[in-house]
């Protein structure tokens, strides 16, 4: 049975059509080579800069069906590809990202994944098998859009991409698996075997994105890690060449995934060596993954941080839990061996059915025996479960050859998520994020290809954060929430905390490896434990931030911010709580500020002194919001467990902004307490108790008042044995004074001169007899490490010590000696009977003092000179006169 339209409805859809074309025709425009490779997604389209590895999305649900098999023809300037949906057709895409669809008759109607234009304007598709079809897309031939011919390649070879190389005009794919490059004779289809490509040697990726640059570079996009590779020259291989290869950059993820890009269009080289960042990515030197190896840059492949050392602070509540944990740590000289640690060995009942219940603790989540060639040892920091609102906690260290190469993380939280994220605290900690893109987890493909895969992965948020110490570390974490009636898990992985379901029990995930390929294997094996344990029923995941803070400072009230600007945004809204003590209220600001729009963007926000700043960089796109917190180091007070009550420990912000030349230690405290043993202010030079290089330095200086004796100590990160750091002790009165102590008046048990270079942490501590309870009292402002030069002499007199000139003396001497602050100094002489038989009074001043001693009718013999005033009682000296 036929039906016919009604002549009314063949009359509108006819007009539709031909407003159809017209609009096409109106609005498309070709790429006209530009420098952007385009990465397709099934119908979503995402501009990739390949220098960086950034992207972003240029156009979703760009067509009904999936694109694939993508190519930018030379010969018209536009991208061609072949479209799942109407069977049998190729699709052209304008500049406008607007469609036109062609059917070509002669195709097969599904399985077209490979495909690349030619200069000539010659269409290569290909799906599975050695066929591989010739359409003319040249605009200048009378066969435009035409079916040219059916081709055989002279051998069946399992690729997901190929592109041409402008230089020579064949076409390069690598394979999956053998991870072999070859060429193309797209003429003949004689395929050319040009060796295993040696970045790329172990791996078993899919490269379903590949590239070529002007010069004839290839570049090789895996699927699972989005990892961007680079071979050097191919033109110039033949069989059996030495093939030069390396990374080159962190992209996006995609199990459908296919690349297309104008291969006379070249790509920003970073130059390794001269300190400039020459590609425009943001990385200089030998922080660009394209110079690992390269000049002096080392393998991307340094140790990472022990799981030990992690799950620190991402909000203001935890700070100060978290410095004095560090102290008492460093205090009970405390450090994790890992070459000590319990080794954690896989049980025959690893990854074995389990009882699907809810009693399962997370040792049974932990991947183990993945990371070939590491012992897997317990490196739980667990004197976090007190401070944290984790319940649970269990990390490991995979350590190869001495040296931790990969962490895992695992909590258990009962009202909400982990409060830690790597990538929000670290950055205004020092560390730098380097890249932010997605690693696909779970994916599972068929042999036949692409577009045949049984499932597809999940998307989740990877980062490359460098450390203050030059470490590099990839970046996932993801929780489980158990969902209908605990039967089942959702796997959530979000940027933001807020997005997480608030009051609900997680099981959350942190990982961090020194290699990219390592964190997938991790990932996935943690994913597969949820999966034992109970089904995963559902993914809630979040894409990357559009514009995010690369690293951040904080400098004598200004926040110093340079921002990765993917999308090139215009303005950002920036919402921030901030306090301006470690126990003031939160103070809040809101401000849109204009970008340049440039891909790198420097941000610097008066905020006037502060403790800490927790932020949201707001994008003018409504996607996912970038989130920091910073916390300065911290104060706090430590005390013998019996004896000692603190009735005051209050902390005040400083009264100005520091313009000095040297260390400010900010904010200022005042403590009052009573106590039989002892009692300490401590200060973190850093949150986290990394160290900061006060060499450059020779004072500590002060204004201080108080009771009695307080003993300073200087921690250093390289002194082991706490009794062995450097310390030195002054008296305070009741009196404001200022203090200027040299460093070498700070002394060691265990010998040698200070060095300052790895300074963490700065105490001070007053005490008693251990019976007797005493009040003690001080206060202490305005604390600063400087290079002021103190005294008359170039060397500082060492502290309590005295000098007398010449003795014996005959007429007059010399008495030199070292104040660390200003005072009214008595000066008594003593005979040997011990009768007082002289005594000035001398104004002396910070620093080297020298004071005249004159004869004036002392007879010969020996005489005892004693020196003393409100803060310090000098070394008693023997004076001879002749």
């Amino acid at each position: 049975m036929k039906s016919k339209l009604p002549k009314h409805f063949k009359l509108i859809t006819f007009l539709w059509v031909i407003i159809i074309n017209f609009s096409f025709n109106a609005q498309e425009e070709p790429f006209n080579c530009d420098y952007n490779a385009y990465l397709f997604q099934r119908n979503d389209i995402y501009a990739l800069d390949l220098a960086s590895g950034s992207s972003y999305i240029v156009k979703e649900d760009i067509t009904p069906g999936s694109i694939n098999a993508v190519g930018y023809n030379p010969a018209d300037g536009y991208i061609w590809g072949s479209l799942s949906t109407p069977a049998k057709t190729i699709v052209r895409i304008g500049k406008n990202f607007n469609v036109e669809t062609f059917y070509i008759d002669e195709l097969p109607t599904s399985s077209r994944y490979i495909g690349d234009v030619s200069s000539e304007g010659i269409y290569f598709l290909k799906g599975g098998g050695t066929s591989f079809f010739k359409i003319d897309l040249n605009p200048e031939s009378a066969n435009y859009t035409k079916y040219v011919s059916t081709n055989t390649l002279s051998k069946n070879i399992s690729v997901h991409d190929w592109a041409f190389n402008a230089v020579d005009g064949h076409l390069y794919t690598v394979e999956k698996n053998t991870n072999i490059l070859y060429r193309i004779n797209a003429t003949t289809g004689e395929i050319t075997d040009l060796g295993e490509v040696p970045i790329l040697a172990g791996l078993n990726y899919t490269y379903g994105a590949v590239y070529f640059d002007a010069s004839g570079r290839f570049y090789v996009s895996a699927n699972q890690t989005g990892t961007v590779y680079v071979i050097q020259s191919v033109q110039t291989l033949q069989e059996g060449s030495s093939l030069d290869s390396n990374l080159f950059a962190y992209g996006p993820s995609s199990s459908s995934n296919d690349g297309a890009r104008c291969p006379t269009a070249p790509v920003p080289q970073e130059d390794c060596a001269n300190g400039l960042d020459d590609d425009g990515d943001g990385l200089v030197d030998c922080d660009d993954p394209a110079c690992s190896g390269v000049a002096a840059c080392p393998v991307l492949a340094p140790q990472v941080s022990s799981g030990n050392d992690g799950g620190l602070e991402s909000n203001d509540r935890l700070s100060q839990q978290i410095n004095k944990r560090n102290y008492l740590r460093k205090k009970g000289n405390y450090k994790f061996d890992k070459s000590k640690a319990k080794k954690v060995i896989k049980s025959k009942n690893y990854k074995k059915s389990a009882a699907k219940s809810t009693n399962f603790d997370l040792k049974g989540l932990i991947p183990l025996d993945v990371i070939a060639g590491t012992t897997t040892v317990e490196s739980s920091p667990l004197d976090l479960i007190a401070i944290t609102n984790a319940t649970e906690l269990y990390s490991v260290d995979y350590v190869k050859d001495g040296e931790t190469i990969a962490v895992v993380l695992a909590t258990k939280t009962e009202n909400g998520v982990y409060e830690h994220t790597k990538f929000i605290c670290d950055r205004l900690l020092g560390a730098e994020l380097l890249s932010v893109s997605t690693i696909e987890l779970f994916q599972q493909e068929s042999e036949e290809g692409e577009e045949e895969q049984e499932g597809e992965g999940v998307h989740f948020i990877k980062s490359i954060i460098k450390n203050s110490n030059g470490t590099k570390e990839f970046v996932l974490s993801f929780s489980g929430r158990l969902i209908n009636d605990a039967e089942s898990f959702e796997i959530d992985s979000h940027w933001n905390i807020d997005k997480y379901e608030a009051g609900a029990t997680y099981y959350n995930f942190q990982i961090w490896s020194n290699s990219v390929d390592d964190l997938l294997t991790l990932g996935e094996e943690a994913l597969a434990l949820f999966e034992i344990q109970k089904p995963i029923l559902d993914y809630e995941t979040s894409s990357p931030p559009p514009v995010f803070v690369k690293k951040g400072k904080y400098v004598n009230g200004t926040l110093e911010l340079e921002l990765i600007n993917v999308r090139r945004s215009k303005s950002v809204v920036i919402d921030a709580g901030f306090k301006r003590t470690e126990t003031s209220d939160t103070e809040y600001f809101n401000n849109t500020i204009d970008l340049t729009g440039n891909y790198i963007e420097s941000l610097v926000i008066e905020t006037g002194n502060i403790f800490d700043i927790g932020f949201r960089i707001e994008n003018e796109y409504n996607l996912t919001p970038d989130d920091l917190f910073m916390s300065d180091g911290v104060w706090g007070s430590d005390d013998s467990p019996e004896g000692t009550t603190i009735n005051e420990f209050e902390i005040t912000q400083n009264d100005n902004i520091y313009t000095g030349n040297g260390y400010r230690v900010e904010r200022n405290i005042a403590l009052r307490a009573s106590t039989s043993e002892y009692v300490s202010a401590f200060r973190s030079f850093t949150p986290r108790f990394t160290t900061v290089d006060l060499s450059m330095f020779s004072t500590l200086e002060l204004d201080a008042k108080g009771t009695g004796d307080v003993e300073i100590t200087i921690v250093k990160e390289s002194i082991g044995a706490w009794e062995n750091q450097f310390r030195t002790t002054v008296k305070l009165n009741d009196t404001e004074s200022h203090y200027a102590i040299p460093f070498s008046h700070f002394v060691s048990a265990g010998g040698g001169n200070i060095d300052l270079s790895d300074a963490v942490n700065i105490v001070f501590t007053m005490s008693s007899d251990g019976v007797v309870v005493l009040d003690k009292e001080m206060s202490l402002k305005d604390i600063e490490f400087t290079s002021n030069v103190l005294g008359v002499e170039t060397e500082v007199i060492a502290e309590n010590e005295a000098l007398l000139t010449p003795n014996p003396m005959k007429d007059r001497s010399e008495l030199s000696f070292y104040s660390e602050t200003n005072a009214i100094t008595n000066f008594e002489v003593y005979n040997l009977t011990g009768a007082l038989i002289r005594k000035t009074k001398e104004n002396t001043t910070i620093g080297n003092n020298s004071v005249s001693i004159l004869r004036e009718g002392l007879k010969p013999g020996v005489y005892f000179i004693k020196i003393r005033n409100d803060f310090r009682n000098y070394k008693t000296l023997k004076l001879i006169i002749e």
